[in-house]
């Protein structure tokens, strides 16, 4: 029973984080690529005002609930694909933390009204960070989606 609970709230949590990682992928961040410098940085921080503590929350918590199945359940099939799952959303985490959350904080902190001449543009840099997180999150849903379909 208890098994069941938490591989319906690692479905619920894993799904979530894949589906927001991927709807930014596809759609805000071509938007954001397209704007000029100014307005990249207004959005940018608009957007993002609601994200932390939300998205670490559920990351870290599937991530937790990945890693308890991994020990929760007997047979060694579900138990790899639960500590597999759990180790992609790690890399979801990891990256997010190393790579994209500094590059947030240095735009929420530029002045959109005094960007310099020679400011050196981190969208291509958070991009190729958030296409990595992105796959891992989208990777680990389909393993957890993968061991709920054949247990």
């Amino acid at each position: 029973m208890v098994t069941n609970i938490l591989t319906a709230l690692l479905v619920l949590g894993s799904g979530t984080v894949a589906g927001v990682m991927f709807a930014v992928a596809v759609s805000t961040l071509p938007a954001l690529l397209s704007m000029p410098p100014d307005q990249y940085v207004d959005a940018h921080r608009a957007l993002g005002r609601n994200w932390d503590p939300t998205m670490p929350i559920i990351v870290l918590t599937s991530t937790i609930i990945a890693t308890v199945l991994a020990f929760l359940v007997s047979a060694p099939v579900p138990r790899t694909m639960f500590a597999v799952s759990a180790a992609l959303l790690l890399g979801v985490a990891g990256v997010s933390h190393l790579c994209n959350v500094p590059i947030n904080r240095a735009v929420k902190a530029l002045d959109s009204r005094d960007i310099p001449a020679d400011w050196p543009d981190p969208r291509p840099l958070w991009r190729r960070w958030h296409l990595l997180r992105t796959g891992f999150a989208v990777t680990a849903l389909t393993v957890v989606g993968l061991t709920v379909a054949f247990t």
